[in-house]
């Protein structure tokens, strides 16, 4: 009944007022006791020297004062769910400053040393019988508030600021059903946060379940990494509890304003922060003008968004594809109109191919780049295969149509995205992707244009990874397809991948090929697994996993590395430079000649067009 009152319309029109009301009545109710106390808690009259009309003009004056006090320190801005220290400070000093006023003016007034101690008695009574009614509705509301819905055992993982803080949110919490049994922590035991004990460590994580009956683990750890956060979710799954992660965006976060979210396979592959060299990646891009090629796919449009916080003075945003470039433009303009991005940045969103090199030549003399970050390229590798004179038409052509204008137009550095399917391909996708990497090499030495390429494996959430698609037929039912469930890939998330590209691009030079540290291969298997289980099912009941063979063209596992390729540490520990191979711009002049010769016969057939391009790629280990 307790929320009936306090959510009825009245009371929230005249909120402040009402509760005005109530503390002036604590006030007036405090001098009663103060008086009845100093009257050795007798029923008889204590004569105090005062008539009925000076009586009641101090009181009239005593709610005043109090009524002003409370006013100046704002006290009824605080909601009473939240009452905490900071509230009780404020309260008291309300308190103290009406009572000094009192005395002051009672003095003033009156003259009477002897009323001194009843208003100090009366104050100090006020205040804690105000805290006391503060604290009370905050314990009866915590206890009355979804009193009949099923409460759910849940332990807290992470005892530390994060830990408490969650823990003080689900309190106030209309909506989340938990019951905390207390905290796990691998550092810290035999402590209790907010009257909750340390259960004891993640390797304890059975037996307190067994002890304790939880049926869920909310991790609240501010500073996990990815590596301790897939330990932690693994040991909670095996022991099958429902696990969540606290959002540290919860306040901000308009979407999804609840202080636990679902764990999302990000979460666990992704490697969190990434330690770039801020300085380095500014002294290239900050008041530079750079083109972006593919802006409006998943690579090219996440390099537009951390591009534009090293304040560049224009952003060329190139693409083919109308719809992608225009939600990421209406998406720059909201940021602009919000105060998230610099309104002092030239946005230009630019359709032209790279196909076509007098466009990309065309807007090189227009806008006049400084740097050139090249991520267009064709990529669905069983697309590809059907029609391997586009990819090749489009990725090796249409990159060399970029690379060449870059060295015509003066441009200062050329960085392009390259992919790990390029080492030992054994599919168009791969082998295009090699060609262009060769043409960059043998172009390296240019002495206008620093170039590079990054190279880096399957991108955690791109347009036709299989992540989205593992989610759609998770959301559909099932089954969730495999092509092998001994395959292996190598994954990165969006940000962390386009993060590693800005600054690989600091250490560009002459045609160097830059490989991004990919951390630990994935299984497939346990991918889908993961999945499945974070989506509340479970695998092989509530979802098939169904094994379809592999693809054309698709290799079991993916290489960052050719054979022959000498590999050195850069200053950031995940790029790692691979060495140019030698080759001239006449050997790939001669390549390119044959490759366009096959692609614009008559007749041919793609497996004539794959046969060519791979000959021609390996061919590149005897230069």
């Amino acid at each position: 009944m307790l929320h009936v009152f306090f959510e009825n319309a009245i009371y929230r029109k005249h909120r402040e007022k009402l509760l005005l009301i109530l503390d002036l009545l604590i006030v007036l109710f405090s001098y009663l006791i103060a008086y009845w106390s100093k009257n050795d808690f007798q029923l008889r009259t204590m004569q105090l020297g005062l008539t009925g009309t000076e009586v009641a003009v101090g009181l009239f004056v005593l709610l005043i004062v109090y009524a002003f006090s409370f006013a100046f320190f704002k006290v009824y801005k605080s909601l009473w769910k939240y009452i905490g220290v900071d509230e009780l400070l404020r309260l008291t000093a309300s308190n103290i400053l009406a009572m000094i006023i009192v005395m002051f003016l009672s003095q003033l007034y009156f003259g009477m040393f002897s009323l001194i101690s009843l208003e100090l008695i009366a104050g100090v009574y006020a205040l804690i019988i105000m805290s006391g009614v503060r604290v009370l509705y905050r314990l009866l509301r915590r206890y009355s508030i979804n009193k009949n819905a099923k409460e759910v055992k849940t332990i807290i993982i992470g005892a530390g600021d994060a830990g408490n803080l969650l823990l003080r949110e689900l309190r106030q919490n209309n909506s989340l059903n938990y019951k905390i049994v207390g905290f796990i922590d691998d550092f810290k035991k035999d402590l209790m946060i907010g009257g909750y004990p340390i259960l004891g460590t993640t390797e304890d994580l059975a037996k307190i379940k067994s002890k304790y009956n939880i049926e869920s683990a909310l991790i609240a750890i501010s500073h996990v990494n990815q590596k301790d956060l897939r330990r932690i979710y693994d040991e909670c799954v095996n022991n099958g509890l429902d696990t969540k992660i606290m959002n540290f965006q919860f306040k901000n976060n308009t979407k999804n304003n609840s202080v636990v979210a679902d764990i999302k396979i990000e979460d666990l592959l992704g490697r969190g922060e990434i330690h770039l060299d801020q300085s380095e990646i500014s002294s290239y891009l900050q008041d530079q003008v750079v083109v972006v090629t593919g802006a409006g796919g998943s690579i090219g449009s996440e390099l537009c968004r951390q591009i534009v916080k090293f304040q560049p003075r224009k952003l060329i945003m190139i693409d083919i594809n109308e719809n992608s470039l225009y939600m990421l433009e209406q998406e720059f303009k909201r940021h602009i109109e919000h105060g998230q991005m610099s309104q002092n940045i030239e946005m230009k969103s630019l359709i032209a191919s790279i196909r076509d090199k007098k466009a990309i030549d065309e807007i090189f003399s227009r806008y006049h780049p400084d740097v050139v970050y090249h991520a267009a390229a064709h990529k669905h590798v069983p697309l590809m295969e059907t029609r391997p004179m586009e990819a090749i038409k489009n990725n090796v052509f249409g990159t060399n149509n970029v690379i060449h204008s870059c060295i015509e137009h003066r441009v200062k550095r050329f960085i392009m995205i390259s992919t790990d399917k390029a080492v030992n391909p054994t599919n168009v996708m791969g082998a295009t992707k090699r060609m262009t990497e060769m043409i960059l090499q043998a172009n390296g030495h240019n002495g206008i244009t620093k170039m590079a390429a990054v190279r880096f494996g399957n991108v955690l959430g791109s347009n036709g990874s299989v992540i989205p698609i593992f989610k759609a037929q998770i959301a559909e039912g099932g089954p969730v397809t495999l092509t092998s469930k001994e395959i292996i890939r190598y994954f990165m998330t969006i940000p962390e991948a386009a993060q590693l590209v800005l600054q690989a691009g600091y250490y560009a030079d002459q045609g160097d090929i830059f490989v991004l540290d990919m951390g630990e291969p994935v299984k497939i298997l346990d991918l889908a697994e993961k999945m499945i289980r974070l989506a509340g099912l479970k695998p092989y009941e509530d979802i098939e996993i169904k094994e379809i063979g592999l693809r054309p063209g698709e290799k079991m596992f993916e290489e960052l590395r050719l054979d022959g390729e000498d590999t050195t540490r850069t200053k950031n520990d995940l790029i790692y430079k691979n060495a140019p191979m030698d080759i001239s711009v006449e050997d790939i002049d001669a390549r390119l000649s044959q490759l366009h010769n096959v692609i614009y016969k008559e007749n041919v057939t793609p497996s004539e067009i794959k046969e060519t391009i791979l000959n021609l790629i390996i061919s590149d280990k005897n230069s």
